[in-house]
């Protein structure tokens, strides 16, 4: 028999998280037993030294980077590790996956935008104190960190304000060697940034609401200057913006630690940007959506400082809107921020692609209702 979940919200917190991680564990037994008709494999042995960097950021911008291979995966569901050290009243608000090669692209509220080498970030342990970014920056009294993603020498840089606008600019617009503070817009005109990607240029993008609603729509329908990306109801705040493809699949985190792979086959574009958009999970409060691969691994980052990396297809890729799966055990915590990287695998392996392992799963569960 099928119980619904209760809404859990009025029960006290340290009740919620009791019953958040009975509901974790049952999960993981779960993914136990089915492991047979899964086509998810073993996890890899320890990952080869790279120069790939996980760069955590707290939201007053304590910062600092740690080497990919220093993350030991978890299946999905599990606790985490503690990363970044801070102070009680700071929280990461931040993740980023970079070359050490790169550079970090940071976004003001001011709407200016500063390049920052991720080398002048010094590399550090797992669990370790990082510095204070703002004092190797420019900033202005008053002004704060909103955004940080890699820097990117192609394509284009997308930036949705919290009113819901979309400016798109040329990577030639952020280029490296350009004047710290670079202004990308006027804030007075479209509002403070909420949330930015690269794209392609020809690509879809995919804006997210906090609230689990997103748009889907052609990333050259924005027009040249700026125009409505999607439209936002009474309360309604963005919560992400990524680039897509028709064969994409988007990873949409819950602070709940919940989080489902939507894909794109089954959540239809736009002809036009600037409409309310459609449900697109089933979640109180959405909190990151990334376009993910199947040979990416997920890392995700708690307000408490714990982060947790896992495989992307551990995560059962669905058309419709569903609540999601466990990803990570919380107690008395909610998820922060949530990156992708593409993972080292055997190049024998041959994945099934995102609309493929989305048939296997449905055939998987009609077989567990017919009692199979």
């Amino acid at each position: 028999m099928e119980i619904e979940r209760p809404e859990l919200s009025t029960l006290p917190a340290e009740i919620r998280a009791y019953i958040e991680a009975l509901e974790a564990e049952l999960e993981q037994l779960r993914a136990g037993e089915s492991r047979g008709k899964s086509s998810v494999s073993p996890l890899e042995a320890d990952e080869p030294p790279t120069t790939i960097n996980i760069v955590t950021i707290s939201a007053k911008g304590t910062a600092k980077r740690t080497p990919r291979h220093l993350y030991q995966r978890q299946r999905r569901g599990g606790m985490g590790v503690f990363d970044l050290e801070m102070p009680e009243e700071e929280a990461p608000a931040f993740l980023v996956a970079a070359d050490e090669s790169e550079s970090l692209l940071l976004i003001s509220n001011f709407a200016r935008v500063f390049l920052l080498p991720l080398r002048e970030l010094p590399e550090s342990l797992v669990r370790s104190k990082g510095i204070f970014l703002l004092e190797h920056l420019p900033f202005d009294r008053g002004e704060k960190l909103l955004l940080a993603l890699p820097h990117q020498r192609s394509g284009y840089l997308a930036v949705v304000t919290r009113s819901g606008q979309v400016r798109r600019l040329h990577h030639t617009a952020v280029r490296e060697g350009m004047a710290p503070g670079t202004l990308l817009y006027t804030v007075t005109e479209l509002g403070l940034p909420a949330a930015a990607c690269w794209t392609p240029g020809d690509a879809d993008l995919f804006i997210a609401t906090r609230q689990g609603r997103a748009i889907r729509f052609a990333e050259r329908e924005v027009p040249a200057k700026s125009g409505l990306g999607i439209r936002l109801g009474e309360g309604e705040a963005i919560a992400a913006v990524t680039a897509v493809r028709p064969e994409s699949g988007v990873f949409l985190l819950g602070a709940d630690g919940r989080g489902t792979i939507r894909l794109m086959s089954g959540f239809s574009a736009n002809k036009a940007p600037g409409a309310g958009g459609k449900s697109a999970i089933s979640a109180e409060e959405v909190v990151g959506a990334v376009t993910v691969g199947e040979r990416d691994d997920i890392f995700i980052i708690s307000r408490l400082g714990k982060l947790i990396r896992f495989r992307a297809d551990e995560v059962p890729p669905k058309e419709g809107v569903v609540q999601g799966v466990h990803c990570m055990a919380l107690r008395a915590d909610e998820c922060a921020a949530v990156t992708t990287s593409e993972r080292v695998r055997d190049n024998k392996e041959t994945p099934a692609t995102w609309a493929e392992r989305g048939t296997q799963e449905a055939e998987v569960s009609t077989k567990d209702l017919d009692g199979d």
